[in-house]
């Protein structure tokens, strides 16, 4: 269901950054997860050395874990954990729910706003409407959602 903008507040950026410190301890729990997950069956049931060097095994841990963490999050609700309990969602430019190409395109973004010393989200604090490189460059942004009301 698409968010009416013309209401919806952006997040601050220290609001942002706290999602982010929960996401990475959820994230940091999966890698070890799916480490062990090719580790204990190769090193202990067949006897294989698994080299944690070898660029595939890489690829798995930091290019495809963290893409199904967050993609499947923003797809399916808008919402990684961290986002959930800041109350923050995803949307589109125009307020409606990420497709596949718009979170890959996020998640692609949002590396480079790292790369930079994290530069890509510091311009939250000068852009105009508080969005980052990765929202600009997606297509995307962050709305704050209301607290839920009280019965």
């Amino acid at each position: 269901m698409p968010i009416d903008l013309t209401q919806a507040r952006t997040p601050a950026l220290w609001r942002r950054l706290a999602a982010i410190v929960y996401d990475t301890f959820l994230l940091v729990a999966l890698l070890v997860l799916a480490a062990a997950l090719v580790v204990v069956p190769l090193g202990l049931g067949l006897g294989i050395e698994v080299d944690a060097h070898h660029p595939l095994f890489r690829f798995y841990l930091f290019g495809v874990v963290p893409m199904l963490f967050f993609c499947g999050f923003w797809i399916r609700g808008g919402q990684t954990l961290g986002m959930r309990a800041w109350r923050i969602r995803v949307v589109t430019a125009e307020g409606n729910p990420l497709t596949l190409g718009a979170t890959l395109l996020r998640l692609v973004a949002a590396v480079l706003s790292w790369a930079v010393l994290g530069g890509g989200f510091l311009w939250s604090l000068v852009d105009r409407e508080g969005l980052t490189w990765h929202d600009r460059l997606s297509g995307t942004r962050l709305v704050m959602l209301e607290r839920p009301r009280k019965t």
